[in-house]
């Protein structure tokens, strides 16, 4: 059942002449792509500051590259990617699959978010199917507090308003199943999601970590429709999520244009960190008027 916390701790800071700033952890370099990328698109279009962070490297993220050189090779993947959903985006150069959530990386993920001065700060859940995914979410509910604390990190400012934090969207059940505290329509900015998936074909081209030569074919028909088929197959995921959720759409868009929405991308409120009501949620997500 769709639930609102109506909880506000803290007042909603930004105003209409304040951008929002927005940032999202991804364990990988295509994670946040996945999840986030057509909010931030949107975000981004109304002038609203969005960074995207890989925590990893992505360094074996491939069935037949590994190393540096794919390293780099997804490091500029996701530069393009950023680039056409009008946001920002870093790699940190710590070895895919080894992320723990350590007291170094809590650091390290509570100086990105002072240092955004972020409004929003997303993840995984702490539930997910990868370690590295587990490990994310584990290190953003941990800052989650931390960034309030002032001899913490005492080399960048803490934050005297907590952001908000929120999840991914996952299929997970147990030990508690996704819950969205929004969905937003993505129909508007489906085709530059995504193109900002196009840019990234280490890993849905030609299959990542899980990958094997067969997904490769040396035709160029067979190559074309190959691509049209992992595009396709992303939209039907975001059509997915719209019809998951439809009923939570028409609390927030109305019932009859909640019909109308194709495309979608929805989020779970985090239990740290700042408490929004309704009101505010939708400041903090302007696409709803």
């Amino acid at each position: 059942m769709f639930r609102y916390l109506f909880l506000a701790l803290v007042p909603f800071v930004a105003t209409a002449a304040e951008p929002l700033r927005i940032i999202c952890f991804g364990a990988h370099p295509d994670d946040c792509e996945l999840q986030v990328g057509g909010t931030a698109a949107l975000w981004a279009s109304k002038g609203h500051k969005v960074k995207l962070v890989s925590l990893t490297n992505g360094d074996i993220g491939h069935w037949k590259e590994a190393g540096g050189p794919l390293a780099k090779r997804r490091f500029d993947e996701v530069q393009k990617a950023a680039k056409i959903l009008g946001v920002t985006t870093d790699v940190l150069d710590i070895h895919d699959g080894e992320l723990m959530p350590t007291v170094e990386n809590r650091r390290t993920v509570t100086r990105l978010i002072r240092e955004w001065k972020a409004d929003i700060v997303i993840a995984h859940r702490p539930n997910d199917y990868h370690p590295d995914h587990r490990y994310a979410g584990v290190l953003v509910q941990d800052a989650a507090y931390m960034v309030t604390v002032p001899f913490f990190c005492p080399d960048v400012p803490y934050l005297t308003n907590n952001p908000v934090f929120m999840y991914y969207p996952d299929r997970f059940q147990k030990p508690n199943v996704f819950e969205p505290a929004v969905v937003v329509d993505i129909t508007p900015v489906i085709e530059k999601k995504l193109d900002a998936l196009d840019a990234m074909p280490s890993q849905f081209y030609e299959g990542g970590a899980n990958g094997h030569p067969g997904l490769m074919p040396t035709e160029p028909d067979a190559q074309k429709k190959r691509r049209t088929d992992v595009r396709n197959g992303f939209a039907r995921r975001y059509q997915g999520i719209a019809d998951r959720f439809r009923g939570q759409l028409g609390d927030l868009y109305g019932p009859d244009r909640a019909q109308e929405v194709k495309y979608a991308e929805a989020f779970e409120l985090c239990e740290y960190g700042r408490q929004p009501d309704r009101k505010e949620l939708k400041r903090l997500f302007p696409f709803y008027d």
